[in-house]
């Protein structure tokens, strides 16, 4: 599909199966749409699934700017329009469950929102340990050192092996657009808006999800009004792919087939 989106073109990649109401799957950061394959299979038969790699995910188009969240939200409306979707449930794993949480949270969205199931979501910034705030401290000193100019000059791939060393796994992977979306999701955080969250939602975590822990989903249970959480024993931050027959049995149950 090419999608007039924000200024940009963008030739987006997805997956289109099954028929029925609409179940829309959105994906976790730097993942691929394929990676959904089980959770895909365990509803087509029921319902019509909808999986779209993000812009710069997959086979999809990298845009031209860097987006936060806000965006994610922004395009998958513009998507779905594009597809006809006037309402739909929703699943969102770890930076797509972010993606719910803004736009669950909107007081206006385009598609209305059915069910919403979070699977060992981002959308609630993590407090920092001692170790953490040190390492950030260390990059910055660093990232200062390297941007001087006799140091680029003779050392021009300095910053990029200063980013890899101490970003994450994802970040390292990431285009240099695509690290400037990340920085500007990492600060994003919805803890105060859940209240805001008026659909029926599922919660399923790994309970040793070591990106976004199990603390997290507490907290998302506790504060929005229709939830209920699930966890995966001995599972971690890919609970849904780590046990896809408890996960079935629950997304079953949440969507009554």
């Amino acid at each position: 599909m090419d999608l007039n989106f924000k200024g940009d073109t963008l030739a987006v990649d997805y997956i289109d199966r099954g028929a029925g109401e609409a179940v829309v799957i959105l994906q976790g950061w730097g993942t691929t749409a394929t990676l959904y394959e089980s959770v895909i299979r365990m509803l087509e038969g029921h319902f019509r699934v909808i999986v779209p790699n993000f812009p710069g995910f997959g086979a999809s188009t990298e845009p031209s700017f860097a987006y936060d969240t806000a965006d994610y939200a922004d395009f998958t409306a513009a998507f779905l329009r594009a597809l006809g979707v006037e309402k739909a449930s929703f699943i969102g794993h770890s930076h797509g469950g972010r993606v719910l949480l803004e736009i669950t949270t909107r007081p206006h969205f385009p598609v209305k929102v059915e069910k919403l199931v979070l699977m060992d979501a981002a959308g609630l910034a993590a407090k920092k340990t001692l170790a953490q705030r040190a390492r950030i401290r260390t990059y910055k000193c660093l990232k200062k050192l390297v941007l001087l100019k006799p140091v680029q000059k003779r050392f021009p791939a300095a910053l990029s092996a200063l980013q890899k060393k101490f970003g994450s796994a994802d970040y390292a992977s990431s285009s240099p657009l695509m690290r400037q979306s990340m920085v500007k999701l990492l600060g994003a955080d919805y803890r105060d808006k859940l209240p805001l969250v008026s659909v029926p939602t599922l919660l399923i975590w790994g309970e040793k999800d070591d990106a976004t822990p199990l603390s997290m989903a507490k907290q998302m249970e506790k504060a929005i009004p229709d939830a209920g959480l699930v966890v995966v024993p001995n599972a971690g931050h890919f609970a849904f792919a780590e046990n896809p027959s408890l996960t079935e049995r629950v997304l079953r149950s949440f969507f009554d087939c």
